[in-house]
């Protein structure tokens, strides 16, 4: 850094950074007779609450390679008309942000407009100048050059937010709060959008996703929290986003998959996973051979696309087991039979898993002398401290399924865990509270490194 008295000479031409707005190398035309400094962008959109609004925009770098381009998002702090110099006037967002050129940076206001044909892809007007800044007109480039290669060396390092969907129903839940208020703090731009009001343009040459009559704008990334209800449309939804190429934290596969328990199990088996022994069968005259393979009686009669541990029945004899069994069939439900682990005494144990880790776990109680654990049917929760075994199943059972957020359920049976379920939307208030953890920071946390952005929190 130049001492605080030191000059820094600008030629009519220069390299400059916008570091906040993830644009490290940009060429900018330095302009005395210009008052105001602008940035050419294009697809400039606000958005957010009126007291604090935001724009984002898309700034192409390089003139020679249109092919790159930085998504930006920043904080409104005015909107004026600006007088161009062929005399045209238009209305323009202004934006401040800091710039860096001859080893200091200082901040600057700066107006949005898209002029794709300008050769500099920023007007640096003297409003921008500082009392240090001596501007010599006659030569150009004094600073060092900054290449545009930077762009494909180190995009992790760059700052700027992002904008981030969460597909869900249920707005007001605190996992769907939580994951807005998080997202928020870290400056990103949340969007809850309803599963259930979303429709699809497939399209080979432009496929869309459109919502409430307009077209959804591109998301960095997106969080679905598909319930039960609307698995086959939200999956469908999901997919549409996979086609647009949009990181999605868990894929459509493997909520479909992890989402049907019979479907489930066999993913599990097929990976070697320690779960109960489980069988299916559709015919009344395999109710008692059914009953055979699971060991016996007791036992657990599910529902295939049971959740939060309706649908799922303990049978304490056979003559229960066929009862219920035969009730099931009658009623023209999917179930499947499974073993009874009588040792683990009412409890589970919940793994959150985030990219592969477990990042936190508790252990679920059941309510009196229930022997479902789920906190929705008055089940308690503390944190508990799982065994290297416990752990690795937890992390295969979400790598089986390909989800980078999980919530793995298993047992503590006397021959080591078994996963009872892997669920792909879990539940964040239980988990949060029982652990002391934040887990929705360490999911944007991921997030923000697949996408490969560095994020500044607030």
């Amino acid at each position: 850094m130049p001492a605080d008295d030191a000059k820094i000479r600008l030629g009519w031409e220069e390299w400059l950074g916008l570091p906040a707005l993830g644009l490290p190398a940009l060429r900018a035309k330095v302009d005395t007779g210009a008052k105001t400094s602008a940035l050419h962008a294009s697809d400039i959109e606000p958005f957010g609450a009126p007291d604090r609004p935001q724009v984002r925009f898309v700034v192409h770098p390089s003139p020679r390679h249109p092919g790159l381009c930085v998504p930006c998002q920043a904080a409104v702090v005015d909107r004026r008309e600006v007088t161009s110099s062929n005399g045209t006037s238009e209305w323009r967002y202004v934006i401040q942000t800091m710039v860096e050129v001859g080893g200091a940076s200082w901040p600057i206001e700066l107006t949005l407009t898209d002029r794709a044909g300008m050769t500099n892809r920023m007007l640096f007007g003297r409003q921008a100048l500082t009392d240090r800044v001596v501007v010599d007109p006659a030569t150009r480039l004094i600073q060092p050059k900054r290449s545009f290669a930077i762009y494909g060396k180190a995009p992790a390092t760059v700052t700027r937010p992002l904008r981030i969907a969460v597909l869900s129903r249920e707005p007001d839940t605190y996992s769907t709060l939580r994951l807005v208020e998080e997202g928020q703090l870290r400056g990103h731009q949340i969007d809850v959008i309803d599963t259930a009001r979303c429709y699809m343009a497939i399209s080979a040459l432009a496929p869309q996703v459109h919502y409430d009559g307009g077209i959804l704008p591109r998301y960095d990334a997106v969080i679905p929290r598909i319930g039960a209800s609307v698995t086959p449309y939200g999956t469908a939804l999901v997919r549409q986003f996979e086609t647009l190429a949009t990181y999605c934290v868990n894929g459509s596969a493997g909520i479909t998959a992890s989402r049907d328990k019979l479907h489930a199990h066999q993913v599990l088996a097929r990976h070697k996973i320690g779960m109960p022994v489980t069988a299916f069968a559709s015919s009344t005259k395999d109710t008692d051979s059914l009953i055979g393979l699971v060991g016996g009686a007791p036992l657990i009669v599910k529902l295939l696309e049971s959740s939060q541990g309706r649908g799922v029945v303990l049978a304490e004899t056979r003559k229960a087991a066929q009862s219920v069994i035969s009730a099931f069939r009658g009623l023209k439900a999917n179930f499947l039979v499974q073993h009874f682990v009588k040792e683990a005494a009412g409890e589970d144990i919940r793994c959150f898993v985030i990219a592969g880790k477990v990042m936190a776990a508790m252990r679920r109680t059941a309510a009196g002398d229930d022997f479902r654990s789920n906190l929705h049917l008055g089940g308690t929760a503390e944190t508990v401290r799982i065994t290297p075994a416990e752990r690795d199943a937890a992390v295969r059972a979400a790598r089986a399924f390909g989800l980078g957020l999980a919530g793995v359920d298993l047992l503590r049976a006397h021959d080591g865990p078994k996963v009872l379920e892997v669920n792909s939307s879990p539940g964040f208030e239980g988990i949060e509270r029982a652990s002391g953890k934040n887990l929705a920071a360490k999911l944007y946390g991921e997030i923000e490194r697949k996408v490969g952005v560095g994020v500044t929190q607030k």
